[in-house]
């Protein structure tokens, strides 16, 4: 079959989870069910943030594009696999199979460098408290939100530059419920060794050092944690950080058990199963996390109950 460069391949087709017809009208109200409570506990989130004072805090400040950029996130990908399976339509234009990409990247990244502000974040506020209202100052924050979005923007831009150079032949069959390009790459006729190199590098950069930044975070933070003499000071240290730490342990754990499965597993449809752990399941728990975790979540949603009951 003669290859066609990315942008003269009219349409791909997603394979989904199952070819199955009796298992569409399940997976479809799943699915729907699991999007709806993340798009609704994310805005809780943010609705409580935005409209409580007693949050008006540079920790929460990082929650409130935390959640944004969840539901982004989860939004890049699970409407379009509900349109299909509501229409039995498995087919997905080269355009908007590139901007899919390019917001999966986007989002996911922006996820992964909020995590590592955050850890920054608690680093500050255990190991120099004293320090903290002046570090973590209103412009400093809006400045690191920025900045990581922007760095989230140029990694799109750079993945689906070297994805958009792929040759591929007249029918891509992609074996999963979104662009992913791995299987682009896998599906492409032409040769991917220059790709895969720039790919891993550019996870190295935007993944790793992020990855980095927590782990050296999270030492100095139990580091300190260590040194405070009473139980309950050690215990008050560590639950200002616990969700933030029960999040990134989620993302991060996702993440690599589907990479983890990807390299022992042969099956494709598996790899699409892993994956909804991190694309799906992942920016769901994330509210209730920081939501049954966090005691000035709490109490900020039963002002926001107590006030409309009035």
């Amino acid at each position: 079959m003669k290859p066609q460069n990315l942008t003269s391949v009219s349409e791909f087709l997603l394979l989904g989870l199952s070819d199955d017809p009796k298992l569409q009208p399940f997976l479809f109200g799943l699915f729907l069910t699991m999007y709806l409570v993340t798009v609704l506990g994310n805005l809780l989130i943010i609705l409580t943030v935005s409209s409580d004072s007693h949050l008006h805090t540079s920790m929460y400040f990082f929650l409130f594009n935390l959640c944004l950029a969840d539901t982004s996130f989860s939004t890049t990908t699970v409407p379009k696999m509900l349109v299909n399976l509501q229409t039995h339509s498995k087919s997905i234009s080269y355009a908007d199979c590139l901007t899919q990409m390019y917001f999966f990247f986007l989002f996911g990244c922006w996820d992964n460098l909020l995590l590592a502000v955050m850890a920054y974040d608690r680093l500050v506020a255990i190991c120099h408290p004293l320090h903290y209202p002046v570090i973590m100052n209103a412009h400093f924050c809006g400045t690191l939100v920025l900045v990581s979005f922007f760095l989230s923007l140029l990694d799109s831009q750079l993945y689906c530059l070297m994805l958009s150079q792929l040759t591929f032949c007249r029918k891509v069959e992609i074996p999963h419920f979104f662009c992913d390009a791995p299987q682009l790459l896998k599906l492409a006729c032409s040769d991917t060794s220059t790709n895969n190199i720039g790919i891993y590098f550019l996870g190295a950069i935007f993944g790793g050092v992020p990855l980095t930044g927590i782990l050296y975070s999270y030492t100095r933070i139990i580091s300190s944690i260590l040194r405070v003499s009473s139980l309950g000071g050690k215990y008050k240290a560590f639950s200002t950080c616990g969700s933030h730490l029960s999040v990134v342990c989620l993302f991060y754990g996702t993440g690599l058990g589907v990479y983890l499965s990807s390299t022992v597993s042969s099956s494709p449809r598996k790899d699409a199963v892993a994956s909804v752990m991190y694309t799906v399941v992942t920016p769901m728990l994330n509210p209730f996390i920081y939501s049954l975790r966090n005691s000035d979540i709490k109490n900020a949603l039963w002002r926001i109950v107590s006030r409309i009951a009035e």
